[in-house]
């Protein structure tokens, strides 16, 4: 089963296949020959995912010829970190938190900055998926897990966040964890083993 992904993230195309596994192919934006910025307006997890699709389909929609009418399944994922003594933040920012063009590690540095000396350091991240049909019907699948910030970095591996994010019930970040237990426990590989559960039951 063919998905387009609304992204050319290669560590996100990297863990969805992993999650995904073989029964599944993923292409990217690169693969389809999308090059464009798609815009993240929205004010929700779940209304960014669902316009970075739409935008995709839309796309495809106006390339299609009279023989090749059939659309592919388009899916896009927004995640957001949010920690409680932050109000949420930063929320559909996460990916921006230190401004339009920050690094990752830019990213890590203010957060650390922001929460210096602050006891409340709960936090969760959330995942939600949109996916759209050939048909046009759109779903959404989301996941979460919930954990701590932790006052520097701590392990090597992963990216974005996760080398300060500890998930409860474990004794390291997820950078420090390893990509197979990530994969078995985060809020990305919880929304998308829901929608893997769907596309198996379903008929496309």
């Amino acid at each position: 089963m063919t998905l387009v992904l609304a992204s050319n993230n290669q560590h996100k195309l990297q863990e969805l296949r992993h999650i995904l596994g073989p029964a599944f192919a993923i292409q990217s934006l690169q693969d389809i020959g999308l090059h464009a910025d798609i815009p993240e307006t929205g004010t929700t997890l779940n209304a960014n995912a669902l316009q970075k699709a739409r935008y995709v389909r839309q796309w495809l929609q106006q390339r299609q010829t009279a023989a090749d009418d059939t659309l592919p399944l388009i899916f896009a994922d927004d995640t957001g970190l949010e920690v409680e003594a932050l109000g949420g933040a930063p929320g559909v920012y996460t990916a921006r938190y230190a401004g339009p063009q920050c690094t990752p590690e830019d990213n890590i540095v203010k957060l650390i900055a922001t929460m210096k000396g602050e006891t409340n350091r709960r936090a969760c991240f959330r995942t939600c998926i949109a996916l759209i049909l050939p048909s046009g019907e759109e779903h959404c699948f989301d996941g979460r897990v919930d954990g701590i910030i932790t006052p520097d970095k701590q392990g090597e591996g992963g990216f974005g966040y996760d080398p300060v994010f500890q998930p409860d019930g474990f004794d390291g970040t997820f950078a420090q964890l390893g990509q197979n237990v990530k994969d078995q426990i985060s809020h990305r590989a919880r929304a998308t083993q829901a929608l893997a559960e769907f596309l198996k039951k379903s008929d496309h």
